[in-house]
């Protein structure tokens, strides 16, 4: 019934989706860029129900200290983490979710904030690369009004290489606030 609901709001809006996972895919690390809108969130959220796939998204612990927010956060795939801890290994911690689970499509965005920033980070490929898992581009490209699948790309351990490539994907997708984004 959600699906439906979602279905038609992206009709109303004009919104449409490009693609989708490839089929029996059980685990990997989804990246959704550019990230420079809180609707980003909304969009995925529907985009994922609309696909047809469950997925989970690491956010700031803090998040989960209020307990209305935390029961939201974690209905929508939410996953715990603590950033601020230099002492705590995400990267690693994560790994070991995908290892435990016989299922996980894990959503992050590169930029890590909705905010400008020069570079990428590189978690979700260190992330990807050490749990064996691919990583599908989806952009979100607010002037088509389009959430494409690009691409499901296995990282190749050449981390400049690879992240150069993944970036030449994301030249044509606009943002909400295109002035945010990395390019």
């Amino acid at each position: 019934m959600i699906r439906l609901i979602f279905l038609a709001v992206f009709k109303l809006v004009g919104w449409r989706i490009d693609g989708n996972l490839s089929q029996g895919l059980k685990k990997c690390v989804l990246i959704i860029a550019p990230h420079t809108s809180n609707w980003d969130f909304v969009i995925g959220v529907m985009s994922r129900s609309i696909c047809g796939f469950q997925a989970n998204y690491l956010i700031k612990k803090e998040f989960f200290k209020l307990k209305p927010l935390a029961w939201f956060f974690k209905v929508t795939g939410g996953i715990p983490v603590d950033r601020k801890n230099k002492k705590v290994d995400v990267v690693g911690s994560v790994v070991e979710k995908f290892q435990s689970r016989e299922s996980l499509v894990l959503t992050i965005t590169p930029e890590g904030t909705r905010s400008y920033v020069k570079e990428w980070k590189t978690g979700f490929y260190r992330i990807a690369l050490r749990a064996q898992v691919p990583i599908v581009l989806v952009g979100f490209d607010y002037s088509k009004r389009l959430v494409r699948f690009i691409e499901e790309f296995s990282p190749t351990g050449h981390m400049d290489e690879d992240m150069a490539y993944i970036k030449s994907l994301y030249l044509d997708v606009k943002g909400k606030h295109p002035e945010l984004g990395v390019y």
